[in-house]
């Protein structure tokens, strides 16, 4: 039986996590605020603040503009995250472990 934080599952929160620092990251490496990435991926300013500390995850479609909006290619966006969210599960074994 998984754990609910909230209205997600815990072992959601490694790939909101992971998803959130990536978005992040490659904002702050554009050097663009979360107001300009949401008018770039025509988005609320604060789905982007939540986004990024991984309180929500987009749809798809928010997915492939987000990626736009950062300059990336799409695949490889999710790879990243990919990247990010197996970096997050050995972290959350490891912190489960006694």
């Amino acid at each position: 039986m998984s754990t609910v934080v909230g209205m997600r599952k815990a072992q959601d929160m490694p790939v909101l996590r992971a998803a959130a620092a990536e978005i992040k990251a490659r904002r702050l490496q554009l050097n663009i605020s979360q107001e300009e990435l949401a008018h770039r991926a025509e988005v609320h300013r604060s789905f982007v603040a939540r986004l990024e500390t991984a309180q929500t995850q987009p749809t798809l479609a928010v997915l492939f503009r987000l990626a736009s909006a950062l300059e990336a290619d799409v695949s490889e966006f999710v790879n990243a995250m990919s990247k990010r969210y197996q970096t997050e599960l050995r972290q959350t074994l490891d912190s489960t472990r006694p």
